[in-house]
């Protein structure tokens, strides 16, 4: 059961994928979000290419639980790529992943330029990799 998880951003987009085995997760990339068609597009060739069978995206909420205005933008795009992709989503908290990207990163020494290439598909795999924690067994 492959499954694919998604840090979605203003910007950037970051992607992830499980082992076949929904296991593990691995990063795919990061996609500049040019804007909502665009976005969908390129995220359709990527499900078209790995046929996850649930994608998962980072849901942002408050440090009180609480949903914002970045949510409903969440929202909107999980709902477009439901609609255009026919592939069920399902979302995950994804408060203190980007912190947690950057404790990674610091720790691998990444900086400058690659380290902004890879937050993005860093936090899609804690995204990913935290859903399939919850989901085991």
């Amino acid at each position: 059961m492959r499954v694919m998880g998604i840090d979605y951003g203003d910007a950037r987009v970051g992607v992830a994928v499980s082992d076949l085995l929904g296991i593990t997760a691995q990063g795919v990339g990061t996609i500049k979000n040019k804007g909502l068609n665009g976005l969908v597009t390129d995220l359709k060739k990527l499900i078209d290419e790995y046929k996850p069978e649930t994608v998962v995206i980072g849901l942002p909420r408050n440090m009180d639980g609480t949903e914002g205005f970045r949510a409903d933008a969440t929202y909107e795009f999980a709902n477009r790529l439901k609609e255009e992709c026919k592939v069920p989503v399902e979302y995950m908290d994804e408060r203190l992943t980007t912190m947690g990207a950057a404790r990674f990163l610091n720790t691998t020494n990444t900086r400058g330029k690659k380290r902004k290439d890879v937050i993005d598909t860093v936090s899609a795999c804690l995204i990913l990799e935290s859903w399939l924690a919850k989901n085991k067994g």
